[in-house]
């Protein structure tokens, strides 16, 4: 490998050393490479000028018979133009792709002996040739997969590295050539450790072959991606969308996609990925605000116990539900007579019941089946006139069904129900609970879900977010959910099989892309195993990845981190960080008396470092930290907000830590963490989360005994 900068540092020499004929980049600046690849992009930025321009000058008044057309015209060409933005601090491309031979015509947008410079979004020049390819182009993907083991016909692969939007280095791979030795890549290894502010970001540049693997896995088939702290896994899932749109964008676009994350700091966290890759439609939700949305949802504004929510949350209540809503269905015991005009026509009730018994049998949805009755009741009735010489056709069927005797009739033994006055009933009335739980619940758990104090009704209730999700299967079984193409589920461990249904029914006819890690299930009712979560989404025969290898935290503090994980998850592979970075990992012993205050000094300290800092503490110590906080004049943000040069600390309560990264991580109290959940085995797993969060540095602190499982005479220890 060759490596060429033009800093006074560097040691490598500006030769360029590609292959193939030359293009625009090679001509009219000189032999200097560098020069060459600079006159390249800013061609490529023109290019993109003129592409957006172009967009922005279409006259559609000859093109639309109406104006709804028009409106959907307009608001196309509008999106349009923001996914052909040139964003300032995004480099336009950071790889280049020589080939050996022509690629097939096939799988690339270009003729022999060109280069394919590889980046965010395609670019063409005014000839329609190409200047960038878009990353997800089969002919890009042997700059992620091509190795010295297997060139995959590259002869050349060229990384650049960028500055402040400027391109100042380039880095050189002759994957052909036997006497090129293999070394590791500084501006990839740079790229990856480069500070952290503001929101996420994407991983295009640096994304692995096995990340790539999964990012380009097809549409048909589920995916679910077990990965432990810095292996990249969210990231990878919102590639794998950008992907699959950019290879099925028709599909998807008429039936749409999702994702969905633990939280609002989550999602505003990851919400500049999508869009810096070209792709402004993909909705994000957490799964409150997913079931929220359904039909007679309601307002959730009370919290369950522990013990209560895992029983919520259990799968054996879609057994309670089903059968709760199966209740209402009676047989009938007399039969409909319909009056039209002179004539009465008789449906005897035996008919009846076969009508329903028909519908029960075929399992259809409670409302649809509400909705087909009278039509079967009104069939029957046309049967009896076609016998008697009569011709009715389907008006005539219509209107029968609509008769009030009809009406009455159906309203008897298949009434509509409601939802959540179904639930309402279920967690109100003991007798009618124990009458659908029987042999599903004990009868503690029973006693665990009734209100201690019945609410007077839907209004007065304080449904809490269990209510919810029990809310939309009632739904669920009365009216079918709509399904999506594809749905990105992240931090998966942390749900209920209830909520793996919710999530389940909007990707029932689609697919999804499962992401989590099952030792960072931090609520009671946390993930056992892939399988099972799998079977409650309803994609048992998903595939599982497992992503081992991590990039972003260090190998001293993964390594201290998985101390947890024999009482966390046994048997889990442990990350092995591929960063090496000594003096990453202080654990220091402070005055308990004082704790507050070392804290402050801790963050002080690790404000000197470039990047974003997060202070990590137990949700019950965040007041008197904000308070210390406050007294030293030093700001701080909550999660979610954007961190900016100037304003770089966030007081990060434990319980909103999860999927979230900082340079450098203070982690107060660690026993104060584990001390704020349920039980020993989540607390421990949260505490696992907290010290994972870190990519450069991580500083425990501690006035109290560290738990046992970490307080195995470590090394690094002070005080």
């Amino acid at each position: 490998m060759s490596a060429h900068d033009p800093a006074p540092t560097s040691t490598g020499t500006n030769t360029d050393t590609s292959t193939g004929t030359g293009t625009s980049a090679d001509t009219g600046t000189g032999t200097d490479p560098l020069a060459r690849e600079r006159a390249h992009l800013g061609a490529s930025r023109a290019a993109l000028r003129s592409m957006r321009e172009d967009v922005q000058a279409l006259d559609i008044r000859d093109v639309t018979a109406n104006w709804v057309n028009a409106a959907v015209l307009e608001s196309q060409i509008e999106d349009r133009v923001k996914a052909l933005a040139d964003l300032s601090h995004t480099p336009l491309f950071f790889g280049r792709l020589d080939y050996e031979h022509a690629v097939g015509s096939d799988e690339a947008e270009g003729a022999e002996g060109e280069r394919f410079y590889i980046g965010r979004r395609h670019v063409h020049d005014s000839d329609g040739d190409p200047m960038v390819i878009d990353w997800r182009a089969p002919v890009s993907q042997a700059f992620y997969q091509a190795s010295k083991k297997n060139p995959l016909d590259v002869g050349l692969r060229r990384r650049f590295g960028y500055t402040g939007g400027e391109l100042t280095a380039y880095e050189d791979e002759l994957l052909s050539d036997p006497t090129q030795e293999v070394h590791s890549s500084k501006l990839l290894q740079a790229e990856i450790e480069r500070p952290r502010v503001g929101p996420m970001r994407d991983i295009v540049a640096t994304i692995q072959p096995e990340q790539d693997d999964i990012v380009r896995s097809g549409l048909g088939g589920s995916v679910c991606v077990q990965g432990g702290p810095g292996t990249g896994k969210t990231a990878v899932g919102l590639h794998r969308v950008a992907y699959l749109l950019y290879a099925h964008r028709d599909r998807l676009a008429r039936t749409g996609t999702l994702v969905i994350g633990p939280n609002a700091s989550f999602l505003h966290y990851i919400e500049q990925v999508l869009p810096a890759l070209g792709e402004l439609e993909v909705k994000q939700a957490t799964v409150d605000e997913l079931v929220a949305s359904g039909t007679g949802q309601v307002r959730v504004q009370g919290v369950d116990s522990a013990a209560t929510a895992v029983v919520k949350g259990d799968a054996r209540m879609a057994g309670v539900l089903r059968r709760a809503v199966r209740s209402h269905v009676t047989l009938p015991t007399e039969p409909v007579m319909v009056v039209r005009g002179s004539r009465r026509w008789r449906v005897p009730a035996y008919e009846l019941e076969e009508l329903v018994r028909e519908l029960l049998d075929r399992d259809i949805r409670y409302g649809a089946a509400h909705d087909a009755l009278p039509q079967r009741i009104a069939h029957a009735v046309l049967v009896q006139m076609e016998r008697s010489g009569e011709a009715p056709d389907d008006r005539v069927q219509d209107a029968v069904a609509r008769n009030p005797a009809v009406k009455a009739a159906v309203k008897a033994m298949w009434p509509a129900v409601d939802p959540a006055k179904l639930v309402l009933r279920l967690l109100s009335d003991a007798d009618f609970l124990a009458e659908h739980a029987r042999g599903l619940l004990t009868d503690d758990e029973q006693k665990a879900l009734l209100w201690t104090k019945p609410p007077r009704g839907l209004k007065t209730a304080k449904w809490s977010s269990a209510d919810a999700v029990l809310i939309d299967e009632a739904n669920d079984l009365v009216s079918r959910t709509h399904s999506l193409g594809h749905v990105v589920l992240d931090e998966a461990q942390d749900l209920s099989p209830m909520q793996y249904r919710a999530v389940g029914r909007r990707c029932s006819t689609g697919s999804a892309t499962v992401l989590g890690d099952l030792a960072q299930g931090t609520t009671p009712w946390a993930t056992a195993s892939w399988a099972q979560a799998l079977a409650h989404l309803g994609k048992p025969d998903a595939v599982v990845e497992e992503l081992t290898a991590g990039f972003r935290v260090p190998r001293e503090v993964i390594a201290y981190a998985s101390r947890l994980l024999p009482a966390i998850s046994p048997g889990l592979t442990e990350v092995a960080s591929v960063r090496e970075s000594p003096g990453s990992l202080e654990v220091r012993a402070v005055d308990a008396d004082a704790s507050a205050g070392a804290v402050v000094a801790a963050c002080v300290e690790s404000l000197r470092h470039e990047g974003s800092i997060g202070l990590i503490a137990a949700d019950a110590r965040i007041p008197e930290l904000a308070a210390a906080l406050s007294a030293a004049d030093l700001p701080y943000l909550a999660p979610g907000e954007e961190t900016t040069a100037d304003s770089r600390l966030t007081l990060v309560p434990a319980s909103l830590a999860k999927g979230l990264e900082y340079d450098y991580v203070v982690l107060d109290e660690p026993s104060a963490v584990v001390a704020g959940e349920p039980d020993e085995r989540t607390g421990l797993r949260r505490l696992y989360v907290a010290l994972t969060r870190a990519v450069s540095g991580l500083t425990v602190l501690h006035g109290s005994p560290l738990p046992h499982q970490l307080d195995t005479a470590w090394a690094g220890s002070a005080g």
